[in-house]
């Protein structure tokens, strides 16, 4: 099997020490296991600026989308209103979410080139009283915009809301002040920013809110108070853990430690973030979001001008070579997208920029010879 390195948003690409975790299988009684399961529980809170008197953190089985799917189904009651706040396919999910469980929701939407406006969120709060909780996406990886979250939930805790962010890929790589900032609920996964692999999510929570969601679940597995109960007393999981990834994930953590935690890691994804920018703009190839709204996750690329080629095409050459993109996702243009998170360096920026001007060279030439012939 050909080996190449992932310029997505996560999953991604791993360190072999990383992966290499995953070789010992481990039981989920174990008292050790169980301790790994705390030890993660606090760094988390650590890295989201929490303190344990305030916060607590919930290992939940399943992708970023199941811990979304937890917080909503679990802490908005029969009798709460949901405001869902949209600028791409992920808020927009949440609205499946709450379609598929019955919540009472309103959505508010914006473009997916513009980020969401917290005065017309103070607006539609004013509006109407019956909303109860608020919720958002910070790196919207359908364009790779980075929402502003401290203006929405100085508003939204200002009006006495409770304030829900998905933060899957922007956790561990954008440095958030959870606690400072008010935010209730936030979720992230296992294979983002502080790269691990797939298999758990994880949720920061206010412990008095998380308190107040007894009893309102909509699911049994998902039950975010019920997981929470029951890891809270040594470390346990309610159900079958995913084993494998929680001892990668620890792991994982050590090695973001190691380099310097959040303000190096973020460092790093915004070096890559600027120098792909840079050199696919010196290549005529301009980004989706500006400047000013750019995340350091993820970025969206219109193709070429006179683009005689399919995204297709263009990944098949790139992964031959060592590298796999992403497909766009906004409907109004012709795009793709490219992350630089992982383990990914300067180098590897590089070297796919040489190797998408290698393609487009091979097209012009190829295009020429048509003519000539």
């Amino acid at each position: 099997m050909k080996n190449y390195k992932l310029l997505t948003p996560g999953p991604l690409t791993t360190t072999d020490t990383v992966k290499a975790e995953m070789l010992f299988d481990h039981c989920t009684w174990d008292d050790d296991y169980k301790q790994i399961t705390q030890q993660i529980r606090k760094k988390l809170l650590k890295l989201a600026h929490a303190s344990e008197d305030t916060y607590t953190t919930v290992l939940m089985q399943g992708s970023g989308s199941f811990g979304v799917e937890s917080v909503l189904t679990s802490v908005v009651g029969n009798t709460d209103k949901l405001l869902i706040i949209a600028n791409g396919a992920y808020g927009e999910r949440m609205t499946d979410i709450a379609e598929y469980a019955g919540i009472r929701y309103v959505t508010y939407r914006v473009h997916y080139n513009e980020i969401p406006s917290a005065q017309k969120v103070q607006q539609i709060l004013k509006a109407d009283p019956d909303i109860t909780h608020v919720t958002m996406v910070h790196s919207e990886t359908t364009s790779g915009i980075l929402n502003d979250i401290a203006a929405v939930a100085k508003v939204v805790k200002s009006a006495g809301r409770d304030f829900i962010v998905d933060a899957m890929s922007s956790f561990g790589g954008v440095d958030i002040p959870v606690e400072e900032l008010g935010i209730d609920f936030i979720i992230s996964s296992a294979n983002k920013c502080i790269q691990g692999v797939p298999g758990f999510s994880f949720i920061i929570c206010n412990r008095e809110k998380l308190k107040e969601s007894k009893g309102k679940a909509r699911s049994l597995s998902l039950d975010l108070y019920d997981q929470w109960e029951t890891m809270e007393k040594d470390g346990k999981w309610r159900f079958t853990s995913p084993t494998h990834v929680v001892l990668a994930f620890a792991k994982a953590m050590e090695e973001m430690e190691a380099e310097g935690g959040i303000e190096a890691r973020g460092a790093r994804y915004r070096a890559n973030n600027q120098l792909l920018i840079d050199k696919m703009s010196e290549m005529g190839i301009k980004t989706y979001i500006d400047g000013t709204h750019q995340g350091p996750i993820i970025t969206t690329f219109f193709y070429p001008e006179d683009a005689n080629f399919s995204f297709g095409e263009m990944y098949e050459y790139i992964k031959e070579r060592g590298y796999a993109i992403y497909p766009g996702k906004v409907t109004e243009a012709e795009t793709f997208r490219i992350g630089n998170i992982g383990e990914i360096y300067e180098e590897d920026i590089v070297k796919l920029c040489d190797i998408f001007k290698e393609f487009l060279e091979s097209k012009q030439a190829e295009e020429k010879m048509a003519r000539v012939g």
